[in-house]
């Protein structure tokens, strides 16, 4: 029976790791049901960008305040958690402080850092959470995050806030036993000590120990626990923002992709000596799309994909946008938010089914609406503010493109426009000798 506690931990530990692991395979298969789309050029840039933007946190500092304690809350919880190392090690083989091995000074300074991190992270997410809640930012009050999206933000708070209080509990109840002679001094505890050790030092030795484990157990079942909350949360970026980072546009802003196959008619029209009878090269049918930009998530590429699991919901985009600052129906965040739900919806379908079978529904009018396709003015405000350089602009833009190519759904002033370029090769409504008049009339 002395070995209840590690088979419990193991259990524990293996369940944790592996429905994680199941839910990070769903959210990979549910990826690729978006085309290929290759990215994988400038690999030196695309790694800088990853380390700058993903790691570094470098456009989070722009808006100074909430970039700077989104830093003590990001960095102080992944180092926080290198800790789960040694709690892995003493849940599996029952000792204690594995990591003091590592040498006396080392292990002081380590613990040490790892108290003022977690203090950092206790001041980032109480502010956080009365910045959300009672401050009123605009763009985090927004219809938009209005049930699941705002009680997500504020559990995720809540959570990180309870695992640094175990985590100080468990610091404290350890330092002073460690006073008592009761368990070996290893680790240096000065912000545990100061908060709670005046408080702690009335209690019994029973209660201490029992204090230190329940803590220690809180800490660990916690961590396994937000880490498989993260599917279901707005808070996948915390993984998903390096892959994201790295498979980035790095083309200039505002340079549109161009369709191969139309590319091709376009020379094959221009060529004066091109046969417009002729046959198709072998194995060129297969180059040519079966549609023209995207009415559904299966015609999305897999960074756009990507991307709707990656948005945290900061609404950056959202509060540069010129058409949703005017008061037009568009956010490129809820472009972002809806495209993750229907993703999310044909997951569980593939999940009930096998596969996919047609629900009736498309990411198209079912979700994103006209409206705000034709709302937004390309002006790229969305992309340039996003902290991990997601482009909710492309989604848009691929959906504009089905509804001018495939169902010729463009608004009135676009297909009169069009017509004059045809017609006209320009995008006014006048003959082409008559473009100069103008000049002449004053």
């Amino acid at each position: 029976m002395q070995y209840i506690d590690n088979i419990i931990f193991l259990i524990l530990l293996v369940a944790g790791f592996g429905l994680f692991a199941k839910s990070l395979l769903k959210i990979y298969r549910n990826i690729r049901l978006g085309h290929e789309i290759n990215r994988s050029d400038r690999k030196s840039e695309r790694w800088s960008t990853m380390a700058r933007v993903a790691m570094g946190q470098s456009k989070m500092v722009k808006r100074p305040v909430a970039g700077i304690l989104h830093l003590f809350v990001y960095v102080g919880f992944v180092i926080i958690n290198i800790e789960l190392i040694e709690i892995i090690v003493d849940g599996l083989f029952g000792t204690h402080r594995f990591l003091s091995i590592l040498g006396h000074d080392f292990y002081n300074f380590f613990t040490a850092t790892l108290e003022v991190l977690a203090l950092l992270v206790v001041i980032g997410v109480v502010v956080f959470f009365i910045r959300r809640n009672f401050y009123r930012v605009k763009r985090l009050t927004m219809k938009e995050l209005f049930g699941w999206p705002k009680h997500d933000a504020n559990w995720i708070l809540i959570i990180e806030f309870a695992l640094m209080m175990a985590f100080f509990k468990m610091n404290a109840a350890d330092f002073i036993l460690q006073q008592r002679g009761l368990l070996p001094e290893h680790g240096s505890f000065p912000i545990s000590s100061a908060i709670l050790g005046p408080i702690f030092v009335n209690f019994s030795d029973g209660f201490l120990f029992f204090t230190e484990k329940g803590a220690w157990w809180f800490h660990f079942v916690g961590i396994l626990f937000f880490m498989n909350y993260l599917y279901y949360s707005k808070h996948l970026h915390i993984i998903l923002a390096f892959p994201s980072t790295w498979y980035a546009n790095l083309e200039k802003k505002g340079k549109f992709n161009n369709l191969d196959s139309v590319t091709k008619e376009i020379k094959l029209m221009m060529d004066p000596n091109a046969d417009p009878y002729a046959a198709p090269a072998e194995g060129s049918e297969a180059d040519t799309p079966s549609k023209f930009g995207a009415e559904d998530i299966f015609d999305l590429n897999q960074v756009q994909l990507l991307n709707a699991y990656s948005c945290t919901e900061c609404g950056r985009c959202t509060s540069v946008c010129p058409a949703n600052i005017t008061g037009k129906q568009l956010s490129p965040r809820l472009i972002l938010m809806k495209t993750r739900d229907r993703l999310e919806e044909v997951g569980k379908n593939i999940d009930k089914n096998g596969k996919f079978v047609d629900d009736g529904k498309k990411l198209l009018n079912d979700y994103i609406t006209k409206e705000e396709l034709w709302a937004c003015t390309t002006c790229n405000a969305c992309t340039d503010a996003c902290p991990v350089l997601l482009d909710p602009l492309s989604i848009i833009f691929e959906m504009r493109r089905f509804l001018v190519m495939e169902q010729s759904a463009a608004p009135q002033e676009l297909n009169l426009m069009m017509t004059n370029v045809e017609n006209n090769a320009a995008p006014w409504q006048y003959n082409q000798a008559d473009r100069l008049n103008w000049a002449s009339e004053n």
